[in-house]
């Protein structure tokens, strides 16, 4: 999807994505830490283990913003609130502006640090993932009663036509491709899934369809690593499908969205519940 002119605020999510923030805090807070330069050096599962911000070169860093991130969610801070009690804290750890950054080979670069376009990337994208992979923990718990998940795409002109054409695509909750395209699917993505039972489904007139025989993985190129010149790559999944009008339209994953978020939240939420 393009670029919303306004930023999605935690008010919007919730209404977006019906959920309130707790399994959203649990996935957040149960990440540990990863040191990276470019964010092409952590993609798809990797962000459900730890949390990591480019060139944030420490873990105090690292934790004053995921700190923030918590405090967002639980509080339902808007982006303008989140900047200005973040942008002080970074600004005295010394991590704002353009600064010549030297990597851990040695080598010095001037870099683009905190900004407010950064935060405002860092906020949406990992509001989004927490929303979404506590709606996935949710969903899989009631999988015996509604095992029937339906694609919903916002249907305005911001919407990528892939996406679009996802919009009503109910596939079994078991269904591999959930592995792949459950959102966000990219950058500001404000796809999300239902859960229906099987009388929803036969009420609505819903077909069920497999993802069997209609995807694929391909490695797109992500940008060229400036110190080495290393092409990056990533691997995307596709979905070939068809519009609203039957014309085949192919679904990518963005690089560094191949996957669902919060594989396993729902399990370490029963343990932990479990022996509470």
């Amino acid at each position: 999807m393009a670029t919303a002119a306004k930023a999605l605020n935690p008010v919007d999510l919730k209404a977006i994505f019906g959920l309130e923030p707790l399994k959203a805090v649990a996935y957040l807070k149960s990440k540990g830490y990863a040191v990276t330069w470019n964010w092409q050096d952590m993609l798809d599962q990797a962000h459900d283990q730890a949390f990591t911000v480019a060139k944030a070169m420490r873990i105090d860093l690292l934790s004053d913003i995921r700190g923030a991130l918590e405090t967002a969610l639980q509080e339902g801070q808007t982006l303008k609130q989140f900047i200005g009690n973040l942008q002080p804290i970074l600004e005295s750890q010394g991590w704002w502006g353009k600064q010549v950054i030297v990597d851990s080979q040695g080598v010095g670069e001037l870099v683009q640090l905190g900004s407010p376009r950064r935060l405002k990337t860092i906020y949406q994208t990992n509001l989004q993932s927490s929303y979404m992979a506590g709606r996935k923990a949710s969903m899989e718990e009631t999988a015996e009663s509604h095992p029937y998940w339906m694609y919903i795409a916002i249907l305005d002109d911001k919407t990528r036509p892939s996406h679009r054409a996802l919009h009503g695509r109910v596939f079994r909750h078991d269904d591999p491709i959930w592995a792949a395209i459950f959102p966000p699917n990219g950058f500001n993505c404000r796809c999300r899934v239902v859960a229906l039972s099987e009388a929803a489904v036969r009420r609505r007139g819903l077909v069920v369809i497999s993802s069997e025989g209609n995807t694929f993985s391909e490695t797109v190129e992500t940008g060229v690593d400036k110190r080495t010149g290393t092409v990056r790559t990533a691997t995307v999944t596709g979905l070939r499908t068809t519009d609203a009008a039957g014309k085949p339209v192919t679904f990518r994953t963005d690089p560094g969205f191949n996957h669902a978020p919060g594989a396993g939240l729902a399990d370490m939420l029963k343990r932990k519940q479990d022996a509470a």
